[in-house]
């Protein structure tokens, strides 16, 4: 692939996961994702990783890419634990209606609830993953 091209593809990557985390930031503001403070980490995340794809985009050094792949790999595992934290808030929820629910029909009433939606903050996994692969084999000479 000749390197102009591939510099295009890079720099869309770079520009996709800028505005999926910024559309997930103003979303998580919106709906006031922020009243316990674990639920302040999401937005923290975010905010570390724009960063990061600044300073990337300014730079493009190796210091900016290893912050840029920390923070994906923060993102990464702060989705993982979201939709775990999620799945545990609905399931509590759900057992305040029936403390009788146990098993199979817990876990399918827990994956359909609406709040908290469980795999939401799956996004984050997305991407990280995304970050992570504009990160890899990155060098100068591809920008």
């Amino acid at each position: 692939m000749p390197a102009d091209t591939l510099s295009i593809l890079r720099r869309g990557v770079l520009a996709v996961l800028g505005l999926g985390l910024t559309g997930v930031g103003v979303e998580l503001l919106l709906i006031e994702h922020y009243e316990e403070p674990w639920q302040l980490a999401p937005l923290v995340l975010v905010a570390v990783s724009l960063a990061a794809i600044v300073w990337h985009a300014a730079g493009r050094s190796r210091a900016s890419r290893g912050a840029l792949q920390a923070a994906m790999l923060l993102c990464l595992a702060g989705g993982l634990v979201g939709v775990g934290l999620h799945f545990r808030g609905a399931a509590e929820f759900q057992l305040e209606i029936d403390p009788s629910m146990k098993g199979t029909a817990l876990v399918r009433k827990v994956m359909r609830a609406k709040a908290p939606p469980v795999l939401a903050p799956g996004v984050m996994v997305q991407l990280g993953l995304l970050g992570l692969v504009y990160a890899h084999g990155w060098s100068a000479r591809y920008e």
